[in-house]
């Protein structure tokens, strides 16, 4: 591996400083996501229970146990469960705008290295053909085949590592991508909720 990194100039550490930086943001993130996950269905009928029995205290409690952008915008809703239905959207909205940001944390630095990894890879290779076409003015017509391939060996090696780790940055920008935008959903879905179910038990609505 090191001889490769070496083979391929120097802009070829740039690039795998950019992986190693791309893994670690990656795993991060994806720890991250891990843990903010919950079984939204599974929570809101337990919390329906409790404020069906206007024991807002414990339903409270309940949200500040549980981990996660979910639980913590229910959390916000419930505390205001005196508020009238606009206000209580309003809250829930707000709440859900401030986790926002905490999911989408360090994941502008994937997405810079998914498409500056290549232009990196790109300069190397430039550098590389240039290597090799200064071989040829200084030495003219005695440029031997190694001189060449040397530069042009080290300019197709740094493009295929900028290449290579940008794919796989972009690659993993889009799945935690996608996970967030689940976990958005979830926000969307539980606020609703537990909106119509606030107002439904301080109207005194059977659910």
């Amino acid at each position: 591996m090191a001889e490769f990194v070496q083979k391929g100039g120097p802009l070829t550490w740039v690039i795998l400083l950019c992986s190693i930086v791309a893994l670690g943001v990656f795993f991060e993130r994806l720890l991250s996501l891990h843990r903010a996950s919950i079984h939204v269905s599974d929570f809101l009928k337990g919390l329906a229970t409790l404020i069906e029995r206007k024991n807002f205290s414990e339903a409270i409690q309940e949200c500040a146990c549980t981990p996660g952008p979910v639980a913590r915008v229910l959390h916000e809703a419930i505390l205001q469960y005196d508020f009238d239905k606009r206000e209580t959207r309003e809250v829930v909205q707000n709440a859900a705008q401030l986790e926002v940001p905490k999911l989408e944390k360090n994941l502008p630095i994937l997405h810079a290295i998914a498409y500056g990894a290549p232009m990196i890879g790109l300069l190397g290779t430039v550098l590389g053909l240039l290597k090799a076409f200064q071989a040829i003015t200084l030495h003219g017509g005695y440029t031997t085949a190694a001189e060449l391939a040397d530069g042009v060996y080290q300019s197709l090696l740094c493009s295929a590592a900028g290449i290579a780790v940008g794919i796989a940055a972009f690659t993993a920008y889009k799945f935690l991508s996608f996970r967030i935008n689940i976990l958005m959903h979830d926000m969307e879905r539980a606020g609703v909720e537990i909106i119509y179910l606030l107002k439904s038990t301080s109207q005194g609505k059977a659910l």
